[in-house]
């Protein structure tokens, strides 16, 4: 299955234009039948006396009544009612305010808080209790409004109100230290900073801010406040000691033996679907390897020859409103990208057709060396 992507965003290579891509993320009950009861066959009841024919002289004695043996209805199992859902589709109260503003806070709602129950916060609902292996109803029952309430914090009436207002700046230009290293770390796992990063706080940072905030429609100061530090928080992991330090993750030494031979000239993201592996191979010497899985067996991963068309470091599915960051798209809406699915639940779970990598030094450090028309072999 291909999901569709229906809004425009900015990406490595692609023309002015919209762009509709179908996109890919990681991947429950049936009603039980009510039982028919039986009908007792025991004893027929009388049949009712009637005048006898008109052509009759003589009368016939009324019978004596037998007595007539009946049985009791057999019950009738009910099925297991639905949860009671909190909000639903179509619904517009105060709550689906909070609730638009906490999914908001975990990436999984974007734009003006409504207070109205769309097909957009009912994607974002499915999204988050997808990730949370829950039934993917699309509406809040209160085991999703426990689970979300208790990750996330009250929100302000500004946040509930589209008020726009920065709140006091916790790191601005001038600040250094450690803090500082860890949010141009942040920034850079998701693809706003590049190079190495540092503890101090210039323009190149605060240019990085800007562009964050801008994407998640934060009121663009370049200064973190509360707001953008959650927001980073929540898209991103703590950053390792290598990353905070500047330490460049050294490929996996890897043969070539048993690779497809398309894979052995040029620049080849080479995926092997028996060994569960991607391999970066540079004119036949391999680069790096790392783990993948693909699509389940209703959504597979296209087998064949293709070339990368699209990269993009920040990429969110708006079907399921999964983050596929690092995405590098070779078939439609099919493509390589890291999946914290993948990276904390392994192959328990799939993907929608995407090839989708759990290291992420890893895939950070192949976005960085694949060029758009670079090969990509499935076999």
């Amino acid at each position: 299955m291909r999901n569709r992507f229906g809004r425009q965003v900015g990406m490595v290579g692609l023309a002015a234009g919209v762009l509709a891509l179908s996109a890919c993320g990681p991947s429950v009950g049936g009603g039980g039948a009510i039982a028919t009861p039986s009908t007792s066959a025991a004893t027929s009841a009388p049949s009712p006396v009637t005048d006898p024919p008109s052509s009759s002289t003589t009368s016939t004695p009324a019978p004596t009544p037998s007595t007539v043996t009946t049985s009791s209805p057999t019950s009738t199992p009910t099925s297991t009612p639905p949860p009671a859902y909190l909000m639903t589709t179509g619904a517009k109260t105060a709550q689906v305010r909070d609730l638009q503003s906490r999914l908001a806070q975990l990436n999984w709602y974007e734009g003006a808080i409504s207070g109205t129950y769309d097909t957009t916060t009912q994607a974002g609902v499915r999204g988050f209790q997808s990730k949370r292996g829950m039934s993917e109803t699309g509406s809040v029952d209160q085991a999703t409004w426990a689970s979300l309430t208790g990750m996330t914090r009250q929100p302000t009436d500004d946040e509930m109100n589209n008020r726009m207002t920065a709140g006091p700046a916790l790191y601005k230009q001038g600040s250094t230290g450690a803090v500082v290293r860890n949010l141009q770390a942040r920034l850079k796992q998701i693809g706003w900073w590049s190079g190495d990063v540092s503890d101090s706080y210039g323009p190149s940072t605060a240019a990085a801010v800007k562009s964050f905030q801008a994407k998640r429609e934060i009121l663009v100061t370049g200064e973190v406040d509360q707001r953008t530090l959650d927001k980073l928080n929540g898209m991103t992991r703590t950053p390792t000691s290598d990353e905070l330090n500047n330490v460049k993750p050294a490929p996996a030494p890897v043969s070539a033996t048993g690779l497809d031979p398309r894979c052995l000239t040029g620049h080849t993201i080479c995926i092997s679907k028996a060994t569960r592996s991607l391999t970066w191979v540079v004119d036949g010497q391999p680069q790096l390897n790392l783990a993948v899985r693909f699509g389940s067996e209703n959504t597979p991963t296209r087998e064949g020859q293709f070339s990368v068309d699209i990269k993009h470091a920040d990429w969110t599915s708006t079907l399921y409103g999964s983050k596929m960051p690092y995405s590098m798209f070779f078939s439609g809406g099919e493509a390589v990208h890291y999946s914290s699915d993948f990276a904390a639940r392994g192959y328990a779970g799939a993907s929608h057709g995407c090839v989708n990598v759990r290291d992420l030094q890893g895939i950070t450090w192949l976005f960085s060396q694949v060029n758009l028309g670079d090969k990509v072999v499935v076999y």
